[in-house]
């Protein structure tokens, strides 16, 4: 493989994203430094009012739903402001959500002081608006809604009207981005302080719409000794990673990719992840899978070395000359596949495994090269952590972390908010990607990305991450052309252009 370029680096891509806990930390840091409580509600409250006017700036009626916390102060603040605007205010809450909060109590009476009024709701329909607001819970609900808060939610998801969510969509777990109950589907959520881990992965981003962050002016030491939770990469950091080529490079220097896969009547897998092995700039790509699939894979792309791989012999002298092997897609699980894991595994090669190879090593766990990258859905990824596919969705970041422990290697969970980590490493959040690309070979085409990223020289966790961003990326600019029927390989022609980010010359 050949080193990367020495051209210069650009700063640490992403952006940090937090958990609940260290959140608090942060939060309570600030009350300390302005020291007034009352002062970050009401900078919450006016950030989120100037947020409103910015996207809904002839929004007449304005609806908010407080809750009983400080998520609900927000809420008072917000209408205190559209109240003093002139907008047609209505505050509406739950006989059971009366302020607790010394400065939820405080930003209600203001409101109140202010000329506006608070009205009981009953929780099946609500007052014609043009915006609701939803201020009923904020960071801390990590369970289902009770009854008449979730029937609440429900009207409010009902109401017809754009919903612009406060810190936090009620109902959605702000760490794991899991919606155990009903949750507030907004159609934006500003988020307080700093970014939530679990607005972007999971639920999360059905649940939260479009996202900013209200930074209220915190100073930047608050953050001082907090780790974030992950970082979210967007389609802008790719050329943290993607660097031109040297003048003088050639095919050696891009890497050998080496994709096993393709059992009887599969053999369209491994086809679609070598093509994107070469269209994600992979200098060599060779297959080896079943004999009959070899004169279709030649005549569809003659770019590849297609090879049967009926014997050990055959096999060997493809794993000689590889750089990097991608195992899996359409490997099947019967005794063909079985035989190519054992042989791959014992080569010490570097190593991406996706698909039967994956379900292969959750039947029969083995020790991997210290430099493999997985890539589960969270089908198998239950597979391999032995527990169902609704407990990995209901905490990804906790399956993420456990897969990592469990195989000591790289991990790409895939799903909405792809998540990225490696040992002991902050984890990284794809934010991109879309439902089109919930079609079978998708999986596939991100396994050759990922491998010939590797095989150019990024090291695995690098390879992965970048990988996994550059597959959501070209899998949005595919889907400009619709998202039911994107297929796999529409992607290609987006990976070579988004493989080459635009650099100063």
């Amino acid at each position: 493989m050949s080193a990367p370029s020495a051209r210069p680096v650009p700063p640490r891509p992403g952006a940090p994203l937090y958990d609940v806990a260290t959140l608090r930390r942060v939060e309570a840091a600030a009350l300390e430094e302005i020291g007034d409580a009352d002062a970050l509600m009401a900078r919450a409250g006016e950030a989120a009012w100037r947020f409103a006017c910015a996207h809904w700036p002839d929004a007449k009626r304005v609806l908010v739903v407080c809750g009983p916390g400080n998520n609900g102060g927000d809420g008072y603040v917000l209408a205190r402001y559209a109240h003093t605007a002139g907008r047609a205010v209505s505050v509406l809450r739950l006989a059971a959500h009366a302020p607790r909060t010394p400065e939820a109590q405080a930003a209600c009476a203001a409101f109140i002081a202010a000329g506006g009024q608070v009205a009981l709701v009953g929780t099946d329909t609500l007052p014609p608006a043009d915006l609701v607001v939803d201020a009923l819970f904020g960071l801390g609900l990590t369970r289902a809604a009770d009854a008449d808060s979730a029937a609440l939610i429900e009207a409010i998801n009902a109401a017809g009207a754009p919903v612009l969510a406060l810190d936090v969509p009620s109902g959605l777990d702000a760490d794991r981005g899991h919606a155990a109950g009903t949750a507030v589907r907004a159609t934006r959520t500003v988020q307080m302080i700093a970014g939530h881990v679990g607005l972007y992965t999971g639920d999360g981003p059905e649940h939260a719409g479009a996202r900013a962050v209200a930074d209220l002016d915190v100073a930047s030491g608050c953050f001082d000794g907090e780790a974030s939770a992950a970082r979210r990469v967007t389609g802008s950091d790719l050329g943290h990673w993607l660097r031109p080529r040297h003048r003088n490079s050639h095919k050696g220097h891009a890497g050998h990719v080496l994709c096993i896969g393709g059992d009887h009547g599969t053999g369209g897998a491994v086809m679609l992840a070598a093509e994107a092995a070469l269209r994600s700039g992979a200098g060599l790509v060779s297959v080896g899978t079943r004999a009959g699939h070899v004169p279709a894979m030649l005549a569809r792309c003659p770019e590849v070395m297609a090879r049967a791989v009926d014997t050990d012999a055959a096999l060997g002298a493809l794993l000689d000359a590889a750089d990097v092997v991608a195992l899996g897609p359409g490997l099947g699980q019967g005794a063909w596949g079985h035989g190519l894991l054992a042989d791959v595994l014992a080569s010490g090669r570097p190593l991406v495994l996706d698909a039967d190879g994956l379900n292969l090593l959750a039947r029969a766990p083995r020790p991997l090269p210290s430099d493999s990258i997985l890539t589960p859905h969270p089908g198998e990824a239950a597979r391999l952590l032995g527990c169902t596919t609704a407990e990995v969705q209901a905490d990804r970041l906790a399956a993420l972390h456990a897969l990592v422990a469990q195989s000591g290697a790289v991990v790409v969970l895939k799903g909405a908010g792809t998540l990225v980590a490696a040992p002991g490493a902050i984890p990284w959040l794809v934010d991109a990607g879309n439902p089109g690309m919930a079609t079978g070979g998708m999986g596939d085409v991100l396994t050759g990305v990922i491998a010939a990223l590797r095989a150019q020289g990024l090291a695995p966790e690098a390879a992965a991450v970048c990988g996994a961003l550059l597959h959501a990326a070209a899998g949005d600019a595919a889907a400009q052309a619709g998202e039911r029927g994107l297929l796999p390989r529409d992607l290609f022609g987006h990976l070579r252009t988004l493989a080459n980010p635009e650099w100063p010359r």
